[in-house]
């Protein structure tokens, strides 16, 4: 890798973006290079400064909005002008007996189409109104959200002044649920949103709206499951961010290892020592997690997760197994 090559890959290294392939090129120049060696010291001091600077995050309701509007014009693009003017230059591109016989192909689609959209005329949009606060999904009661077939959630938006949530989706209609956290079917289609839906920027919004309710056995099971199995990095840190204010347990103790063990991601790694540590701090030592600290701060291909295993047991008094494998 030459110095060039170093100085492009200098905020990968910051942000725990580079792959193994890189990193190792990466850190293999940066230890025989004092040039190098300088100028990431001076990054690295600026990013120190910066941390210390508060930091401005978008509200849950303009995220939602920004994905909704980028969602939208990627619709209108493809049904619009510039999506009949591609498909028509493609349809004037085949040869003229083909272009025959799909001209009587979509003749005879829009006849059928036409007599069977007026026979089967679409139901308006239903929109469940409610009152901040209230639960009002007795008015879906008819829909059995339980049973229903959910096509799409277009919309999860959180009320931190309520503590209440607006569910925008898609079924059998389009309708809006609103309601309290407390009810068990709004809960209930939350947890389901976050494991098995496919748009990661709504399973992250969902994650938002079952902040304030990891006491329940359902969303805490939920948030380790999204540690450990959500594609996403970003919702996986999320949700050891919302496992902080979690209590401790075997379960969450145990994900926390697994993540520090088999993800593959730099950033989840050192978020789950720190979690670790801030574990044992409150309920006390555990031989296996310390165990599992001592092997990685030798082990891990990621030397900023080595130092950071090393540091956690210094800080928990466990400097003699640190010693022991240095002899």
């Amino acid at each position: 890798m030459t110095c060039r090559e170093f100085e492009e890959n200098m905020a990968l290294d910051f942000y725990g973006d580079l792959s193994p392939e890189q990193r190792a090129l990466y850190e293999a120049h940066l230890a025989t290079c004092a040039r190098c060696q300088a100028a990431r010291e001076q990054v690295r001091s600026l990013h120190e400064v910066l941390a210390q600077r508060p930091s401005l995050e978008p509200s849950p309701d303009l995220l939602v909005e920004c994905r909704q509007a980028l969602s939208d014009a990627l619709e209108r693009d493809r049904l619009g002008w510039h999506g009949l003017a591609r498909e028509w230059l493609a349809f004037l591109q085949l040869p003229p007996q083909r272009v025959v016989s799909r001209l009587a192909f979509v003749l005879t689609l829009v006849v059928l189409g036409f007599g069977l959209g007026w026979t089967l005329r679409p139901r308006t949009e239903r929109v469940v109104p409610s009152a901040p606060g209230n639960v009002n999904t007795s008015s879906v009661a008819e829909a059995d959200l339980e049973n229903m077939r959910i096509n799409d959630i277009s919309r999860v938006a959180p009320d931190p002044q309520t503590g209440g949530v607006r569910i925008t989706m898609d079924a059998q209609r389009r309708f809006t649920l609103e309601g309290s956290l407390d009810d068990p079917r709004i809960q209930q289609l939350l947890v389901n949103a976050v494991k098995s839906y496919n748009n990661a920027g709504i399973r992250r919004d969902t994650l938002d709206a079952l902040r304030a309710s990891t006491k329940s056995p359902n969303v805490r099971a939920t948030v380790l499951y999204t540690m450990e199995h959500d594609p996403n990095v970003g919702n996986r840190l999320a949700a050891l961010d919302m496992a902080r204010a979690m209590e401790g347990g075997e379960d969450l103790q145990r994900t926390l290892i697994d993540l520090l063990k088999h993800d593959s991601n730099e950033g989840v790694r050192v978020q789950s020592v720190d979690l670790l540590v801030n574990q044992m701090e409150r309920q006390g030592r555990d031989e296996a997690t310390l165990a599992t600290l001592d092997h990685l701060a030798t082990s891990d291909s990621n030397s900023y997760v080595r130092l950071k295993c090393s540091d956690a047991l210094r800080k928990l008094g466990s400097d003699g197994i640190l010693q022991a494998n240095e002899k």
